[in-house]
């Protein structure tokens, strides 16, 4: 049985799961291959002080150690900086200790896989004022790429005009006040580790992995502090 830790570090969602074939953790997002999931769902950013220990935790209370992972995935972003630079970096630093492959994985790919109706996907992170981070995904394939967004009325107009749309994120809520239209579905979540799972375990099998050493998250922007 492959094991696989799963971090997820780019909202204020500090999120570790474990993967592994059998799965068995029940969901309302239809994921197989999540064991378990510990997770500070909060407003503030923890990251720094529960990482460590909810990768501990995790491990424990399932009967593992560090030792018994097979590798690990990490939501590579967009998201946020800080977050970002304190998930990659433990990683990094556990998968060179432990000699085991590092996967990374798309946010809003993850994110996108939170939506269990079918259609169009359109997965959006807050990125301040009227931008956020976006792409879109029709049947969990995806049909536009990562970019960053300033959202207009006419923002995203041609799959709009579809009558199966769900927006997912912490970017939803801005648009929906600016667009004004009830038909679509929108869903303010965070990303969560979980959705990380079923993704992870494919990479894995095909080897999907990156160099632990050169491998630096997807900012997309440039950091601007304030």
């Amino acid at each position: 049985m492959s094991l696989i830790l799963c971090v997820e570090t780019t909202s204020t969602n500090c999120s570790v799961a474990l993967a592994t074939e059998n799965g068995g953790f029940p969901n309302d997002y239809g994921i197989l291959h999540c064991l378990d999931i510990l997770e500070d769902n909060s407003d503030g950013y923890s990251h720094g002080e529960r990482l460590h220990i909810y990768i501990d935790e995790i491990l424990s209370r399932n009967n593992f150690s560090t030792k018994d992972l097979n590798a690990i995935a990490v939501s590579e972003g967009p998201g946020s900086y800080t977050g970002l630079r304190i998930g990659v970096a433990s990683v990094k630093g556990l998968c060179y200790a432990l000699d085991i492959p590092m996967m990374a994985i798309s946010t809003l790919e993850s994110l996108s896989q939170q939506n269990t109706s079918s259609g169009v996907t359109i997965p959006m992170l807050d990125a301040r004022r009227m931008e956020v981070y976006a792409a879109v995904f029709e049947h969990q394939i995806i049909v536009q790429e990562v970019s960053a967004v300033v959202l207009e009325k006419e923002s995203f107009s041609r799959f709009r005009e579809s009558g199966n749309l769900t927006f997912i994120g912490t970017g939803v809520e801005k648009f929906r006040e600016l667009i004004q239209e009830e038909q679509h579905r929108y869903i303010t979540s965070n990303p969560t580790a979980i959705t990380l799972c079923d993704l992870a375990i494919e990479k894995y099998k095909k080897s999907d992995t990156v160099d632990v050493a050169y491998f630096e998250p997807f900012y997309l922007k440039e950091f601007k502090a304030g």
